[in-house]
């Protein structure tokens, strides 16, 4: 499981790395095309991607075409390169106003 997301992490400190990942985040994309796009190192990707589901400025969904997933549903830690990615309304709002 993913670990209780800790929603009490949702400041708005942004790193360029997250900044970059939310840029490719507008529309849904799996774990394969931010990090071939992106050119980050897996670790660093699935770190990162990590602090945004904490933040809540990512959505994961467990494919293309299915509904989002909730936090007891989200096995992160083993699954992370299954799922698809989505920036939230917060997380567009952090993005555009770093």
């Amino acid at each position: 499981m993913f670990g209780k997301i800790d929603h009490k992490t949702s400041n708005t400190i942004m790193n360029d790395t997250e900044f970059d990942i939310l840029d490719e985040l507008y529309f849904l994309q799996p774990f394969q095309h931010l990090q071939e796009t992106l050119q980050i190192e897996e670790k660093i990707l699935k770190k990162n991607l990590e602090t945004l589901l904490q933040k809540e400025w990512v959505k994961c969904f467990a494919s293309a075409t299915e509904e989002v997933l909730n936090d007891q549903e989200i096995n992160f830690e083993t699954d992370y390169k299954k799922y698809y990615y989505l920036a939230t309304k917060k997380g567009l709002l952090a993005h555009n106003g770093h």
